[in-house]
């Protein structure tokens, strides 16, 4: 048996916090952490911004992958395995190709995690994928903008 959250002379916890409330601190982390990712490869000199990029967008995919194996259904390990094999092709392909394809992969991982904070796909990850989306979407426009003014951060 689970015990009541409510026990008599305490107060309720309050359970409905609003939505915005409840993302303030993911999202402002996410902030912090993808311009942490756009500047990686500062921290990687000896390689290729894009190499750097691409690694980067391999490990997040790869995040969700364990997070489906500890939800433990194979129908969920099955798509997030096939998802996460999109963007290491995706990541691949930026690493001789163009670098527009780091973007668009950032983004459209970005565009994933916010389809699974909506659906709740993978079980008990209920702030990852706020934090997540906000670290695509930040270093996806700052590498943007990195390539549209030719600005190399590393080397």
């Amino acid at each position: 048996m689970i015990a009541s959250q409510h026990s008599p002379g305490r107060p309720a916890r309050d359970t409905t916090r609003s939505f915005r409330g409840d993302l303030r601190a993911p999202v402002a982390w996410g902030v912090v952490w993808g311009v942490l990712q756009a500047a990686s490869p500062l921290a990687f000199f000896w390689l290729d911004d894009a190499t750097v990029y691409a690694l980067g967008l391999v490990l997040i995919a790869a995040v969700y992958i364990g997070f489906s194996v500890a939800d433990g259904r194979g129908k969920v390990i099955a798509v997030e395995t096939g998802v996460a094999t999109v963007f290491v092709v995706t990541a691949a392909a930026a690493v001789t190709g163009s670098a527009w394809l780091l973007v668009a992969g950032l983004a459209g991982h970005g565009l994933k995690d916010l389809w699974q904070h909506r659906t709740g796909f993978v079980a008990n990850t209920r702030w990852w994928p706020p934090f997540c989306a906000t670290v695509d979407f930040v270093a996806a426009a700052l590498i943007a903008v990195a390539i549209l003014t030719d600005f190399h951060v590393g080397r």
